[in-house]
């Protein structure tokens, strides 16, 4: 897998990922470092939609920094594999296996994170360069919760996922977009 190649051959779904994809395009062309976090301005990062096979419920957990009901995801860390990083982030968060349903990119956010404490230090306010993937997992199985990154773990009908985000952007512009694709 290339994410440029990835990147190029994607077909956005609105205005906001045509724009998102053309920096990131940009950014990745240049040369810039952007799979690590030594980039303290913008890395990648990968997230999952994780759907149940019913495609009636959507997996979330409730972020301690963002103290809100979110996707579950994480940053790159060198990975080049941003659907393997999803899948590991959804089983480190949730204790949940997903799967893909399909390996190609279901959506890209360019998305702002405040500066904020973790682990006792310090982290810049900067962007994660953010390639979503469309996960299925097993609604059934037990959910565990990773404390050092969030407070709770649980499935949400699709239709009131957005009733349980406080991040008002995030509900109204990526996750009803989200919803909307499937």
């Amino acid at each position: 897998m290339n994410l440029m190649t990835d990147l190029e051959q994607y077909t956005p779904f609105n205005e906001q990922e045509a724009c998102d994809v053309k920096e990131i395009l940009r950014r990745l062309k240049s040369g810039e470092e952007l799979y690590t976090r030594d980039n303290a301005s913008a890395h990648l990062s990968a997230s999952a939609w994780v759907v149940s096979p019913d495609r009636k419920k959507v997996l979330m957990a409730y972020h301690n920094i963002y103290d809100s009901w979110s996707w579950l995801g994480g940053h790159a860390d060198g990975d080049h594999d941003l659907l393997a990083v999803a899948m590991r982030e959804v089983e480190e968060e949730s204790g949940v296996i997903a799967h893909p349903i399909s390996k190609n990119i279901y959506s890209v956010e360019i998305l702002t994170v405040d500066g904020h404490e973790k682990r006792g230090h310090y982290v810049s306010s900067h962007l994660h360069l953010n390639i979503t993937y469309l996960l299925e997992a097993d609604d059934t199985m037990p959910l565990r919760v990773k404390e050092d990154e969030n407070k709770a773990v649980a499935w949400f009908p699709i239709d009131e996922v957005c009733d349980h985000v406080s991040e008002k952007w995030m509900a109204e512009r990526i996750y009803s977009k989200l919803n909307s694709q499937l």
